[in-house]
């Protein structure tokens, strides 16, 4: 995307005495790398070691490319809280780092290689290939580190790591071999999801699995004896594997069949028929084949009923030699080939389409092959009690709260996790095999020689762990663990972990059980689930449908800043964004008003004096806006306490939007030409200004900053490390706030009338009042007049005639004089309105009438209808009600 900010032109402007250089717009190509730049060289992204510690390690990103929408959300969010509570105090610091992703870092790299050298991965030795993945990382780690900065990212680079540094391998080493001692880590022989793409083993956790449509082959197998059972299966290349034939023993069908041996069709092979209460007598025929070695199920019944176990498949899920004719074949050719043969044979009853979930492998996307193979597992059973307890008892908490019951119905039904995988690239597994004494021995040492037998034929397990391994150990290993770091006892347990929902189990989950099995204490307090970054239309962002948003465009064109306050506003708790990029215009439109806003401010600063608020006459508007800070305060304040980003990020936008530029703003242009109030007025813009600059800070960091560095009367060396906001109960004025409140909405509807009548806001009109409490009408007479561009603000008893309601409430009714109208021309051209809203109302009130509408609309679309609907009802009853003045 082209930069579309318009390049600023400076204005020189004279601020307490002292030359200031300000822009006409913001341009935040011209100032974001100016400061990230600053905030780095001085150190204030570091720890001060001193006051209450508030730590985030960041959940490292992948190091195979660049960052989506998704990483924009986490980081920005992150950046929130840390800016927020840096502000407040805290000795805070933000741990940076990038993860080696093993199965998505090598796929890359292969990918890579072929592409431009046309070798693969084999065609290397094992050191040379890890080397060309150690350039890639490097490479890439130091991009991540850069599109981090672009961010705004208060991170401590200082303490940045990576997964596969050396201090993070001596740590998995200690781990591994702690746990391996225990008992609690070994190695078997189990059914594993198995990628043939990427020649490794998946975790549970790693297999997404999808709908699909099959088809479901309905065969005879010959019975022994004589006559036939027929079994249906969607895949018949397995059934070369075929041991057993089950049915359940309650079905009465089979009953006769139980104890018989059926003849596997194109291979011979005798099967016994089984009786077994896992078999659904509702799926297909009611009796199944038993494949052992290719389904988790079936080697459950097998190891029951002590079946014979065959492998077909090889690592590439090609057919082997247990296949006969078939061998070499990739499974879609055998399961085609074995199809023709049966049907050719006379073994297919009948074909039928049938959908059921099917395993993909979630870097690649290849369907997972269920495989028997030697795999090393971590015991997860005994881990769990503690990770479980931590939750229950609320030491650990998450947001929203509905995910604690997702984490909790995992870890009481967690299962061990496979922790090997058949990669190159990762912390590989620290176990030696003796070839002279047959020993296994863990060691978090090399090893040259048995330690058992003083042999020296020892070789190292060929596997590595999976990248969560290690990812697990994130809280302490960052901190300097296994040794007893200065920065581990100030800085452990962390605070706050940010992260999304699709690693709860990948990730949380085991770092609150490593954490407490290695610490003996919770790694983290909170755990905030962000939403997930959808396209405007609820659609999830993919490569296939070519919606995705690259928050490096965004930042190009439209600033990190009204990039990030987009995020955060719509960051409701429990609630996917629905991302539209208008939205991104629409806040940089917004960081446009606050620049305007303070150079408003600064350009009137001419004869500044600081001085305290207690010692300054204040007007009803000075009372009004400094009680609306005080409030405004506390609710950001609160609101990130509570990580409910978009109330915060909100609350920030309708104060400066609204309170602060298009009522206070407005309110003191005319105080700034009066002697007598002028030196109120520049104080109390400057110390609003600068405290709202505060509590915008933590979401538009670089513009916050640019302006704050130009008042005067800033304190320290950067907005970064100043003090956030602190409530002054003695500003809040509730009465004040009341009656300007009555003034603001009698100005509204003066505008309103203005505009349905089409009477220009810049010509002044008369208008009329009504006051419950004369005491005020002083006040009322000179904010309404100036604010809402009257004339004659003239107190009444009644409604005079030819006027138009404008504001009415129990203490007071503002009027405006409609006699310098056409009457006749203003009554055809508003009962011309009336009759294009009713039709607009009517084919509205169809469409929301209509049950095709209803059921099929989105439920935003139809959420949106409904209150165009009810704005277009209003309308249509102000209008009413002006035609009905308009014949009086």
């Amino acid at each position: 995307m082209s930069n579309s900010v318009a390049v600023s032109i400076s204005a020189k402007i004279v601020n307490g005495g002292d030359l200031v250089e300000i822009g006409t717009r913001y341009d935040p190509a011209v100032i974001e790398k100016k400061w990230y730049r600053y905030w780095e060289e001085n150190g204030f992204f570091k720890p001060k070691e001193e006051g209450k510690p508030f730590v985030i390690v960041i959940p490292p990103p992948n190091i195979t490319g660049r960052i989506h929408m998704g990483h924009a959300l986490n980081i920005t969010l992150q950046d929130i809280v840390v800016r927020y509570k840096r502000m407040k105090g805290f000795d805070t610091l933000w741990l940076p780092g990038e993860d080696h992703a093993g199965i998505a870092t090598q796929n890359a790299v292969e990918r890579h290689l072929i592409e431009t050298r046309g070798k693969r991965k084999e065609d290397f030795q094992r050191d040379e290939f890890l080397q060309i993945v150690r350039d890639w990382a490097k490479t890439y780690r130091k991009e991540i580190a850069t599109q981090i900065r672009s961010l705004g990212a208060s991170v401590d680079w200082t303490r940045e790591r990576f997964t596969l540094d050396e201090g993070l391998n001596r740590a998995v080493r200690k781990v591994f071999v702690n746990l391996f001692n225990e008992g609690l880590i070994y190695k078997g022989k189990y059914m594993v999801n198995w990628c043939p793409r990427c020649g490794t083993v998946l975790s549970d956790e790693e297999v997404e699995h999808e709908e699909e449509v099959a088809k479901l082959y309905y065969v005879r197998y010959p019975l022994k004896d004589g006559g036939y059972i027929i079994v249906a299966t969607v895949r018949p290349e397995t059934m070369l594997g075929d041991t057993a034939v089950a049915v359940n023993p309650k079905d009465s069908r089979y009953s006769q069949y139980i104890g018989r041996v059926a003849i596997l069709p194109l291979v011979g092979r005798e099967l016994p028929i089984i009786a077994d209460e896992y078999v659904d007598p509702e799926f297909g025929t009611g009796a199944v084949k038993i494949t052992p070695a290719h389904d988790p199920n079936d080697f459950e019944i097998a190891q029951r009923h002590h079946l014979e176990i065959i492998d077909i498949f090889d690592d590439t899920a090609r057919i082997n030699e247990n296949g006969g004719k078939y061998q070499g074949m990739d499974r879609y050719e055998a399961r085609k080939s074995i199809v023709e043969d049966l049907e050719r044979e006379g073994f297919v009853e009948k074909v039928e389409d049938h959908q059921h979930s099917v395993g993909h492998c979630y870097r690649c996307h290849s369907t997972v092959e269920p495989k028997l193979s030697d795999q090393w597992f971590v015991r997860m059973k005994p881990l769990a009690e503690a990770a479980i307890k931590v939750v229950e008892e609320g030491d650990v908490q998450f947001f929203p709260q509905r995910w604690t019951k997702v984490y909790l119905n995992w870890m009481y039904n967690v299962r061990d996790w496979c922790i090997s995988r058949q990669l190159w690239w990762g912390h590989r597994i620290p176990v030696w095999y003796c070839d002279d004494c047959g020993s296994i021995v863990a060691s978090e040492e090399e090893l040259h020689k048995c330690p058992k037998c003083g042999g020296e034929k020892v070789w190292q397990d060929p596997d590595v762990l999976d990248t969560w391994f290690s990812s697990a150990l994130w809280p302490f290993s960052t901190l300097g663990w296994p040794e007893k770091t200065e920065d581990l006892k100030r800085y452990y347990p962390t605070s706050l972990l940010v992260t999304g929902f699709d690693i709860i189990f990948f990730w949380v989950a085991r770092m609150i059980v490593m954490g407490l099995k290695f610490m003996g204490e919770k790694p983290f307090s909170h755990v905030y689930i962000h939403q997930l970054v959808r396209d405007k239309y609820g659609r999830k962002m993919s490569k296939s449908l070519g919606n995705g948003i690259d928050p490096l465009d965004v930042i190009e064109e439209y600033g990190a800043d009204p990039m990030r306050f987009t995020l955060a506003i719509l960051a409701a708790q429990g609630k996917d964004i629905k991302l539209d990029p208008r939205f991104f215009e629409s806040h940089r439109r917004f960081a446009n008003k606050i620049w305007n806003a303070s150079r408003f401010v600064l350009m009137n600063l001419e004869g500044y004096e600081r001085k305290t608020l207690s010692g300054l006459d204040l007007s009803l508007d000075d009372r009004w806006i400094l009680s609306r800070l005080q409030k405004v305060i506390a609710q950001v304040s609160e609101a990130i306490e509570n990580y409910e980003f978009n109330i915060a990020a909100k609350t920030v936008y309708d104060f400066f939007w609204s309170e602060l530029c298009d009522w206070y703003i407005e309110s003191s242009k005319f105080r700034l030409s009066i002697k007598t109030e002028r030196q109120t007025v520049q104080n109390v813009l400057v110390h609003v200004l600068e405290q709202s600059l505060k509590l915008l800070h933590p979401f538009m960091p670089f513009l916050s900053e640019e302006l704050w560095s130009k008042l005067p009367r800033r304190s320290g060396p950067s907005i970064t490390i100043s003090p956030w906001p602190e409530v002054v109960e003695e500003l809040i004025d509730e009465r004040s706030e009341k009656l300007f409140s009555l003034i603001m909405n009698a100005v509204k509807g003066i505008r309103n009338v203005r505009a349905e009548m089409d009477i220009p806001q810049s010509k002044k009109v008369d208008a009329y009042y009504i006051s419950k409490d004369h005491s005020f009408d002083g006040l009322l007479e000179d904010y309404i007049a100036r604010l809402g561009n009257v004339s004659k603000l003239e107190a009444v008893s009644e409604k005079p005639h030819r006027s138009a309601v404008a504001y009415v409430d129990d203490f007071l009714e503002v009027f405006v004089s409609l006699k310098e109208l056409d009457i006749e021309r203003e009554k055809a051209r508003i009962s011309g309105k009336l009759k294009k809203l009713s039709k607009e109302l009517e084919k509205l009130e169809r469409k929301l009438a209509a049950e095709k509408f209803l059921s099929n609309a989105p439920e935003e679309i139809v959420s949106e209808k409904r209150k165009e609907f009810q704005e277009l009802k209003v309308r249509t009853e102000r209008l009413e009600r002006l035609l009905k003045e308009l014949e009086e």
